[in-house]
Protein backbone atom coordinates (compact mmCIF):
# COMPACT_ATOMS: atom_id res chain seq x y z
CA UNK A 1 0.00 0.00 0.00
CA UNK A 2 1.12 3.76 -0.93
CA UNK A 3 -0.07 6.53 0.72
CA UNK A 4 -2.37 9.16 -1.20
CA UNK A 5 0.09 12.26 -1.41
CA UNK A 6 -1.99 15.56 -0.29
CA UNK A 7 -0.73 17.81 -2.70
CA UNK A 8 -0.51 21.47 -1.31
CA UNK A 9 0.30 22.97 -4.46
CA UNK A 10 -2.93 22.43 -5.95
CA UNK A 11 -5.09 22.69 -3.07
CA UNK A 12 -3.31 26.05 -2.52
CA UNK A 13 -4.35 26.68 -6.41
CA UNK A 14 -7.75 25.90 -6.32
CA UNK A 15 -8.07 28.17 -2.85
CA UNK A 16 -6.45 31.16 -4.63
CA UNK A 17 -8.76 30.75 -7.56
CA UNK A 18 -11.65 31.31 -5.34
CA UNK A 19 -9.74 34.17 -3.22
CA UNK A 20 -9.05 35.63 -6.59
CA UNK A 21 -12.45 36.09 -7.47
CA UNK A 22 -13.77 37.24 -4.05
CA UNK A 23 -11.21 39.99 -4.50
CA UNK A 24 -12.50 41.55 -7.49
CA UNK A 25 -16.25 41.06 -5.88
CA UNK A 26 -15.27 42.94 -3.41
CA UNK A 27 -12.76 45.73 -6.03
CA UNK A 28 -16.33 46.01 -7.61
CA UNK A 29 -17.76 47.07 -4.10
CA UNK A 30 -15.05 49.65 -3.81
CA UNK A 31 -12.55 47.67 -1.75
CA UNK A 32 -8.92 46.35 -2.24
CA UNK A 33 -7.78 44.02 0.10
CA UNK A 34 -4.53 45.68 1.58
CA UNK A 35 -1.61 43.76 3.40
CA UNK A 36 1.21 45.45 4.87
CA UNK A 37 4.39 43.44 5.30
CA UNK A 38 7.04 45.10 7.77
CA UNK A 39 10.74 43.31 7.80
CA UNK A 40 13.45 44.40 10.29
CA UNK A 41 16.60 43.32 9.53
CA UNK A 42 18.33 41.53 6.81
CA UNK A 43 17.47 37.65 7.40
CA UNK A 44 18.01 36.05 3.98
CA UNK A 45 14.97 33.38 5.01
CA UNK A 46 12.82 36.46 6.10
CA UNK A 47 13.60 38.47 2.31
CA UNK A 48 12.43 35.04 0.32
CA UNK A 49 9.34 34.80 2.66
CA UNK A 50 8.58 38.78 2.09
CA UNK A 51 8.66 38.39 -1.30
CA UNK A 52 6.91 35.56 -1.80
CA UNK A 53 4.05 37.33 0.18
CA UNK A 54 4.17 40.12 -2.17
CA UNK A 55 3.58 37.58 -5.11
CA UNK A 56 1.22 36.50 -4.20
CA UNK A 57 -1.16 39.44 -3.42
CA UNK A 58 0.11 40.85 -7.24
CA UNK A 59 -0.97 37.48 -8.47
CA UNK A 60 -4.29 37.62 -6.41
CA UNK A 61 -5.12 42.06 -7.12
CA UNK A 62 -4.74 42.96 -3.84
CA UNK A 63 -2.63 45.62 -2.63
CA UNK A 64 0.56 45.33 -0.58
CA UNK A 65 3.00 47.41 1.00
CA UNK A 66 6.84 46.51 1.75
CA UNK A 67 7.98 48.46 4.89
CA UNK A 68 11.93 47.70 5.25
CA UNK A 69 14.18 48.62 8.20
CA UNK A 70 17.82 48.07 9.34
CA UNK A 71 18.54 45.90 12.30
CA UNK A 72 19.50 48.98 14.47
CA UNK A 73 15.77 50.16 14.44
CA UNK A 74 14.30 50.60 17.85
CA UNK A 75 11.45 48.62 19.43
CA UNK A 76 9.62 52.18 19.78
CA UNK A 77 9.94 53.34 16.54
CA UNK A 78 8.42 49.44 15.07
CA UNK A 79 5.66 49.82 17.49
CA UNK A 80 5.16 53.94 15.98
CA UNK A 81 4.89 52.33 12.38
CA UNK A 82 2.03 49.43 13.49
CA UNK A 83 0.13 52.42 15.25
CA UNK A 84 0.10 54.35 11.76
CA UNK A 85 -0.77 50.53 9.94
CA UNK A 86 -3.56 50.39 12.46
CA UNK A 87 -4.77 53.64 11.62
CA UNK A 88 -4.52 53.00 8.07
CA UNK A 89 -7.90 52.70 5.99
CA UNK A 90 -6.31 50.98 3.20
CA UNK A 91 -4.28 48.29 5.17
CA UNK A 92 -6.49 44.86 5.94
CA UNK A 93 -3.85 43.19 7.45
CA UNK A 94 -0.53 43.46 8.95
CA UNK A 95 1.91 41.08 9.40
CA UNK A 96 5.31 41.87 11.23
CA UNK A 97 8.31 39.18 10.03
CA UNK A 98 9.56 36.87 12.37
CA UNK A 99 12.05 36.73 13.94
CA UNK A 100 12.64 40.43 15.17
CA UNK A 101 16.40 41.58 16.28
CA UNK A 102 17.11 40.59 19.83
CA UNK A 103 16.26 43.80 21.21
CA UNK A 104 12.94 43.83 20.00
CA UNK A 105 10.09 42.08 22.10
CA UNK A 106 8.08 40.17 19.54
CA UNK A 107 5.16 39.74 22.76
CA UNK A 108 4.98 43.13 22.47
CA UNK A 109 5.31 43.83 18.81
CA UNK A 110 2.44 41.13 18.28
CA UNK A 111 0.38 42.79 21.15
CA UNK A 112 0.51 46.12 19.25
CA UNK A 113 -1.17 45.33 16.04
CA UNK A 114 -5.01 45.59 16.22
CA UNK A 115 -6.67 41.84 16.59
CA UNK A 116 -9.15 42.43 13.99
CA UNK A 117 -5.71 43.31 11.49
CA UNK A 118 -4.02 40.12 13.04
CA UNK A 119 -4.14 38.33 9.54
CA UNK A 120 -0.91 36.06 11.34
CA UNK A 121 -3.74 35.02 13.93
CA UNK A 122 -0.95 35.63 16.92
CA UNK A 123 -2.53 38.15 18.71
CA UNK A 124 -3.81 36.88 22.10
CA UNK A 125 -7.63 38.34 21.32
CA UNK A 126 -7.36 35.53 18.42
CA UNK A 127 -5.51 32.64 20.29
CA UNK A 128 -8.46 33.44 22.71
CA UNK A 129 -11.21 33.50 20.10
CA UNK A 130 -9.60 30.41 18.96
CA UNK A 131 -9.40 28.35 21.84
CA UNK A 132 -13.30 29.11 22.62
CA UNK A 133 -14.50 28.25 19.16
CA UNK A 134 -15.24 31.66 18.14
CA UNK A 135 -14.94 33.46 14.68
CA UNK A 136 -11.37 34.63 14.87
CA UNK A 137 -8.19 34.86 12.64
CA UNK A 138 -6.78 31.37 12.43
CA UNK A 139 -2.88 30.82 12.31
CA UNK A 140 -1.87 30.26 8.72
CA UNK A 141 0.03 26.98 9.11
CA UNK A 142 -2.14 25.62 11.13
CA UNK A 143 -5.27 26.58 9.28
CA UNK A 144 -3.40 25.28 5.99
CA UNK A 145 -3.30 22.00 7.53
CA UNK A 146 -7.02 21.70 8.26
CA UNK A 147 -8.05 23.29 4.46
CA UNK A 148 -5.90 19.73 3.25
CA UNK A 149 -7.51 17.60 5.51
CA UNK A 150 -10.98 19.34 4.65
CA UNK A 151 -9.81 19.03 0.90
CA UNK A 152 -8.81 15.60 1.05
CA UNK A 153 -12.18 14.72 2.57
CA UNK A 154 -10.23 13.18 5.93
CA UNK A 155 -12.85 12.30 8.65
CA UNK A 156 -11.45 13.86 11.80
CA UNK A 157 -14.62 13.59 14.87
CA UNK A 158 -13.56 10.73 16.87
CA UNK A 159 -10.00 10.14 15.57
CA UNK A 160 -7.06 10.36 17.47
CA UNK A 161 -4.78 13.09 16.45
CA UNK A 162 -0.86 13.01 17.61
CA UNK A 163 1.17 16.70 17.02
CA UNK A 164 4.66 16.35 17.36
CA UNK A 165 5.79 19.91 18.76
CA UNK A 166 4.71 22.95 20.70
CA UNK A 167 5.77 25.99 19.37
CA UNK A 168 2.43 29.08 19.58
CA UNK A 169 3.21 29.36 15.72
CA UNK A 170 1.79 25.71 14.93
CA UNK A 171 2.13 23.20 17.68
CA UNK A 172 -0.51 24.70 19.87
CA UNK A 173 -2.94 26.20 17.22
CA UNK A 174 -2.64 23.14 15.33
CA UNK A 175 -3.90 20.35 18.02
CA UNK A 176 -6.49 23.22 19.24
CA UNK A 177 -7.83 23.02 15.59
CA UNK A 178 -8.12 19.58 15.19
CA UNK A 179 -10.00 19.51 18.84
CA UNK A 180 -12.22 21.95 17.63
CA UNK A 181 -13.31 19.56 15.04
CA UNK A 182 -14.10 17.19 17.41
CA UNK A 183 -10.58 14.86 16.70
CA UNK A 184 -8.77 13.40 20.50
CA UNK A 185 -5.62 15.17 20.94
CA UNK A 186 -2.27 14.38 22.51
CA UNK A 187 0.94 16.80 22.48
CA UNK A 188 4.46 15.56 21.99
CA UNK A 189 7.90 17.07 22.52
CA UNK A 190 10.92 17.09 23.53
CA UNK A 191 10.28 15.47 26.70
CA UNK A 192 7.93 13.05 25.76
CA UNK A 193 9.02 9.80 26.70
CA UNK A 194 8.52 6.69 24.70
CA UNK A 195 7.24 8.95 21.23
CA UNK A 196 6.47 5.49 19.65
CA UNK A 197 4.19 4.66 22.11
CA UNK A 198 1.59 7.86 20.95
CA UNK A 199 2.53 7.78 17.16
CA UNK A 200 1.99 4.33 16.83
CA UNK A 201 -1.85 5.08 18.14
CA UNK A 202 -1.83 7.81 16.14
CA UNK A 203 -5.08 7.80 13.37
CA UNK A 204 -3.73 11.16 12.69
CA UNK A 205 0.05 12.90 12.80
CA UNK A 206 1.41 16.36 12.33
CA UNK A 207 5.03 16.75 12.93
CA UNK A 208 5.91 20.31 13.36
CA UNK A 209 9.76 20.21 15.01
CA UNK A 210 12.23 21.13 12.89
CA UNK A 211 14.36 17.55 13.09
CA UNK A 212 15.27 15.76 9.68
CA UNK A 213 13.47 12.82 9.51
CA UNK A 214 12.88 12.06 12.56
CA UNK A 215 9.29 10.09 12.00
CA UNK A 216 10.12 7.38 10.44
CA UNK A 217 8.21 3.88 9.35
CA UNK A 218 8.21 2.69 12.74
CA UNK A 219 6.28 5.40 14.12
CA UNK A 220 3.53 4.88 11.89
CA UNK A 221 0.51 2.84 11.93
CA UNK A 222 -0.49 0.95 8.63
CA UNK A 223 -3.42 3.48 6.85
CA UNK A 224 -2.22 6.71 9.15
CA UNK A 225 -2.51 10.04 7.85
CA UNK A 226 1.00 11.61 7.89
CA UNK A 227 1.26 15.97 8.03
CA UNK A 228 4.59 17.22 8.02
CA UNK A 229 5.15 20.77 8.49
CA UNK A 230 9.15 20.48 8.98
CA UNK A 231 11.17 22.72 6.32
CA UNK A 232 14.77 21.20 6.51
CA UNK A 233 18.17 20.72 5.20
CA UNK A 234 19.67 17.55 5.05
CA UNK A 235 23.17 16.94 5.24
CA UNK A 236 23.40 17.06 1.43
CA UNK A 237 21.81 20.29 2.11
CA UNK A 238 18.19 18.92 0.03
CA UNK A 239 15.07 20.10 1.57
CA UNK A 240 13.24 17.89 3.98
CA UNK A 241 10.98 17.50 5.94
CA UNK A 242 10.36 16.22 9.64
CA UNK A 243 8.99 12.83 8.49
CA UNK A 244 10.99 10.03 6.38
CA UNK A 245 8.88 10.32 3.55
CA UNK A 246 10.02 7.24 0.99
CA UNK A 247 9.42 4.66 3.99
CA UNK A 248 6.35 6.15 5.96
CA UNK A 249 4.65 6.47 2.17
CA UNK A 250 4.82 2.72 1.63
CA UNK A 251 3.00 2.97 5.68
CA UNK A 252 0.34 6.14 5.53
CA UNK A 253 -3.08 6.15 4.09
CA UNK A 254 -2.08 9.98 3.05
CA UNK A 255 1.28 11.86 3.58
CA UNK A 256 2.25 15.21 2.70
CA UNK A 257 4.82 15.77 0.52
CA UNK A 258 7.91 18.45 1.53
CA UNK A 259 8.31 20.37 -0.51
CA UNK A 260 4.57 20.88 -2.10
CA UNK A 261 2.81 19.99 0.65
CA UNK A 262 1.92 22.45 4.08
CA UNK A 263 4.33 25.02 2.64
CA UNK A 264 2.20 26.54 -0.29
CA UNK A 265 -1.15 26.43 2.09
CA UNK A 266 0.45 28.80 4.67
CA UNK A 267 0.71 32.12 2.20
CA UNK A 268 -2.72 31.43 0.57
CA UNK A 269 -4.45 31.61 4.04
CA UNK A 270 -2.46 34.52 5.24
CA UNK A 271 -4.33 36.12 1.74
CA UNK A 272 -7.47 34.28 2.88
CA UNK A 273 -6.78 36.04 6.29
CA UNK A 274 -6.39 39.27 4.52
CA UNK A 275 -9.11 39.32 2.09
CA UNK A 276 -11.43 38.04 5.53
CA UNK A 277 -10.26 41.31 7.34
CA UNK A 278 -11.19 43.19 4.21
CA UNK A 279 -14.88 41.85 3.99
CA UNK A 280 -15.53 42.38 7.75
CA UNK A 281 -14.72 46.18 7.19
CA UNK A 282 -16.64 46.75 3.75
CA UNK A 283 -19.70 45.03 6.33
CA UNK A 284 -18.97 47.31 9.43
CA UNK A 285 -18.99 50.41 6.64
CA UNK A 286 -22.44 49.24 5.11
CA UNK A 287 -23.94 48.87 8.60
CA UNK A 288 -22.67 51.93 9.61
CA UNK A 289 -24.36 53.68 6.52
CA UNK A 290 -27.69 51.68 6.69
Amino acid sequence: MTAQIIDGKQIAKKKRGEIAAEVEELKSEGVTPGLAVVLVGSNQASKVYVGSKQKACSELGMHSELAEYPETLSEEELLEKIEQLNNDEAIHGILVQLPLPKHISEKRVIEAISPEKDVDGFHPVNVGRMMTGQDAFLPCTPFGIMVMLQETGIELAGKHAVVIGRSNIVGKPAGQLLLNENATVTYCHSKTKDLKKFTLDADIIVSAVGRNRMVTAEHVKKGAVVIDVGMNRDEAGKLCGDVAFDEVKEIAGYITPVPGGVGPMTITMLMFNTLKSARKQLEKLQHCNA
